[in-house]
């Protein structure tokens, strides 16, 4: 087994945060393969996300790039190959060794088990669970100096439900967060939060919904980087702030919701 590229923080309750795509750290091994810079590979990543994971009791943090292995992908797909995997960006100096790759997703295929074994608990001791998958997304790809992406097509938070068997076994939690997110004083305004308009769930969502349709209620939460310059990857840490109070003012909600399914 390699070394293990999360951190968990184990709690009470039926409520888990994950930001899985916070990690910055690449192997050695994989590092010297690597042709893409560091500030461009972190402008990918999605940093602060780690941060919102305070809100519940069960938190699992990636530490690792997503340009190592990338844990909400399928696993044929999760170590990038070429430039049409990750943006058109060039990656490897080449191709990349096969045996580093295999050690890549032998992470990977750890990472799932650990989840396996996780989420089967948290079934059996509380019938059901929510997860919020936390992650950030980039709305300025045209340049530091670019316009910014057109507001209609890419909400402040973007709630991701497709990857759910049936959205109507899971509505009452879905809406109530929505609702709870949009009434949240943010600023002197409410946050732009909407389902399924930029992104509908990755793997995490996907694998989840699929081994426990009957016990797992994903929301892979996707929050736009109005939060800081995503080209210098400075924050404003305010803002991150509030981000988190928003989201922890949903929490009661959707355990209430939980309660009474």
């Amino acid at each position: 087994m390699v070394a293990p590229i999360w951190a968990i923080d184990g709690g009470d309750g039926p409520l888990v945060a994950t930001a899985i795509h916070d990690g910055t750290t690449v192997r050695d091994e994989v590092r010297q393969h690597m042709l893409l810079p560091d500030e461009v590979r972190r402008r990918e990543e999605d940093p602060f996300t780690a941060a919102w994971t305070r809100i519940a009791p069960v938190r699992i943090v990636g530490l690792h790039s997503r340009f190592e292995v990338d844990l909400n992908r399928p696993r044929e797909t999760a170590v990038y190959r070429t430039p049409e995997d990750c943006w058109g960006l060039d990656v490897w100096d080449g191709h990349l060794p096969e045996d580093v790759a295999a050690i890549s997703l032998e992470a990977y295929d750890d990472f799932y088990g650990m989840l396996q074994a996780l989420y089967r608990k948290l079934g059996n001791t509380y019938g059901r669970f929510v997860v919020f998958d936390l992650h950030s997304y980039n709305h300025r790809r045209d340049g530091v100096n670019g316009p910014t992406a057109n507001k209609v097509q890419n909400p402040q938070v973007n709630v991701g439900t497709g990857t759910m068997r049936h959205r109507s076994q899971w509505a009452s939690i879905i809406d109530r967060f929505t609702q709870d997110l949009k009434r949240y004083d943010f600023h002197g305004g409410t946050l732009d939060v909407r389902e399924n308009v930029k992104f509908q769930g990755g793997q995490h969502a996907r694998w989840a919904h699929e081994t426990f349709p009957d016990s797992a209620c994903v929301l892979a939460i996707e929050v736009k980087k109005f939060f800081m310059d995503e080209w210098t990857g400075k924050a404003d840490q305010e803002l991150v702030k509030e981000i988190g109070k928003a989201l922890a003012s949903t929490v009661p909600g959707v355990l209430e919701e939980l309660a009474w399914l």
